[in-house]
């Protein structure tokens, strides 16, 4: 027999009654029934019920052991009373009477427990997490994830691409967050960095006549953490394709997410129509650049119905240059309970409230009610409420100001009234291109343009366009959400030298500094570059939406806390005064 097992603590049946069996594992729970010990014995694979009495030879060493002792034990199935058998269990039919065991690793008080549903800070998860990550969900979580990454290889290979990797150690790229620089031994005084992406390498990549590329990539960013957002580092599905147009792009990544999602989405319904929605419209009728569909809300502009109206706020806002007004609609929203709530939402948002009116049946016909249509009158309210198509028991809400002062507002009311009054479909994934980005945008208190988003796209209309206003400049850049998250960006790229000098001279930067800085992209371009695209998407979050978790380090082994700390393997820590010598640096203290 095997040292350790003869079979897993999933793979007893009714079939293996009578047989003596091996089984190693975990102590997950232990019960004392009056001389007779009951132990679910657990592994990576499932759970198997063990029992012990005074009869056997192994008693006395059983009721030593407690939970989360990794154990061995020797006995014999027997089959289960049928009033006792388990059918939550694929074991629950057997049990195993031990007559041998071994204590492989004896477990001191734990300072979280495995068994049950138990909430702990995350400090403790954290710090340890071997033994977090033992609890079922959480182990659900990382086999899911291993899953759904050899899904997506599988995938991408049945489509022609090869993986290739790209360096770890690189040169410093701006990717819009900051590098994680690592200093060089060899060349004192000079430091290299763990790349934000491999954007700079697939380029190379396809210049070099590879034609289709991806890879399972690891990307190091130091940023500030949120719940979807790792601090430091997170995985990729990156790919990049030669000779093709933004649609090739979007057809070629479109069925290996909607398989990912319909194998490992638990029977949610998955959208097979993918719009595609212009920044400028997502952010009118979303108020973000990563909606959730599965919400039907639109915001609209009613601006008109505001000017030289009764409502002084509004009217006397619209008489400044760039301002308007956006309704929110809220289908069965119309009560005053429900728009008092709203507008205490708006208020600890920051705002000083929310405008609001709401449409009631008087019995002899329907009622505009709320301060907004007391101010501004039947004829408006009534002209809105046609615009926006609502009827009774409906409102709507009013923000006004520079869109991009309160679009983020209005993007989290509009989620928040969708999720409240129900209209929001949670058993389904909605996804969106979101396409047309600006690539420029100008400093409103010192007017100097730069870049918006990602520098190394291809200009729709190419260097024609750069001679215009750099304000109306779209780029062939793309997202796709889904949820209300981002799970993929990419774009056509820009493979042409002199569009690329005109481009970063736009946005500030000389010839000198882009060859400096880009020098081995701008050199390869000037060698037959062919046109080429691409995109990544990001694993963690997939796998966050598909494991239905709200934060990001619950589908990640060993991530960091909020505040970039490893508390496991306490990281980041002093280096010793010899690696400093070593490297030739000094830490400054900090005042």
């Amino acid at each position: 027999m095997h040292a350790y097992r003869s079979h897993t603590c999933a793979a007893l049946t009714a079939a293996n009654v009578g047989e003596t069996v091996r089984l190693s594992g975990w102590v997950h729970r232990v019960r004392d029934h009056g001389g007779v010990l009951f132990i679910d014995l657990r592994d990576h694979f499932g759970v198997t019920q063990v029992l012990c009495d005074g009869d056997s030879a192994a008693f006395a060493e059983l009721e030593k052991v407690r939970s989360e002792w990794c154990i061995r034990i020797d006995g014999t199935v027997k089959a289960r009373d049928p009033e006792l058998v388990n059918p939550k269990l694929p074991t629950g039919e057997v049990e195993v009477y031990v007559r041998e065991l071994e204590v492989l690793g004896a477990a001191d008080e734990l300072p979280l427990m495995v068994f049950g549903d138990q909430e702990y800070p995350e400090e403790t998860r954290l710090r340890y997490r071997y033994l977090d990550l033992r609890r079922e969900a959480m182990q659900q979580n990382m086999t899911l994830r291993s899953d759904v990454v050899a899904s997506m290889r599988r995938r991408m290979w049945d489509q022609g691409f090869r993986e290739y990797q790209t360096p770890i150690i690189t040169a410093s790229s701006p990717e819009g967050a900051r590098d994680f620089l690592v200093p060089s031994r060899l060349h004192p005084g000079k430091f290299y960095a763990l790349p934000q992406a491999p954007q700079q390498f697939k380029q190379l990549i396809m210049v070099s006549g590879f034609d289709k590329y991806f890879q399972i990539a690891p990307c190091f960013r130091d940023e500030d953490p949120r719940a979807d957002r790792s601090p430091t580092d997170f995985y990729q599905l990156d790919l990049e394709m030669s000779f093709v147009e933004q649609q090739d792009v979007f057809d070629t990544i479109q069925p290996v997410l909607t398989g990912v999602f319909e194998e490992f989405g638990g029977g949610r319904k998955v959208d097979q129509e993918w719009p595609q929605i212009s920044y400028k419209d997502a952010a009118l009728w979303y108020g973000s650049d990563k909606p959730d569909l599965r919400n039907p809300i639109k915001m609209q502009v009613v601006s008109d119905h505001f000017r030289g109206s009764g409502f002084a706020i509004f009217a006397k806002l619209l008489e400044q240059d760039g301002t308007e007004i956006r309704a929110i609609p809220a289908p069965t929203g119309g009560s005053r309970k429900f728009c008092d709530r709203m507008n205490a939402f708006a208020q600890k948002e920051g705002l000083p409230g929310m405008g609001y009116i709401f449409w009631r049946d008087q019995g002899d016909g329907m009622e505009a009610a709320g301060p907004l249509a007391k101010n501004i009158g039947p004829e408006r309210t009534e002209a809105i409420r046609q615009q926006l198509g609502l009827g009774v028991g409906d409102a709507a809400f009013f923000l006004g100001g520079k869109p991009k002062a309160f679009e983020k507002v209005a993007g989290k009311a509009r989620d928040v009234i969708g999720d409240e009054l129900g209209l929001t479909e949670k058993d389904r994934f909605a996804f969106a291109w979101i396409v047309d980005f600006p690539i420029y945008e100008q400093d409103e208190e010192t007017g100097a343009i730069d870049f918006e988003h990602n520098p190394f796209s291809m200009p729709q209309g190419g260097m024609e366009a750069l001679n215009g206003n750099p304000l109306d400049v779209r780029g062939y850049q793309y997202d796709l959400a889904c949820n209300g998250y981002e799970l993929v960006s990419g774009a056509i790229r820009n493979h042409k030298p002199e569009i690329m000098l005109k481009a970063f001279e736009l946005a500030g930067y000389g010839a000198d500094e882009v060859k400096s800085r880009f020098g081995a992209l701008f050199n390869a371009f000037h060698y037959g570059a062919p046109p080429h695209g691409g995109c990544a998407a990001g694993i963690d979050r997939i796998v966050m939406l598909l494991a239905d978790e709200a934060n990001i380090r619950e589908v990640m082994m060993f991530p960091m806390n909020q505040r970039a700390e490893d508390l496991m393997m306490d990281a980041p820590s002093d280096p010793s005064s010899d690696q400093l010598m070593e490297l030739g640096l000094r830490i400054i203290p900090q005042d």
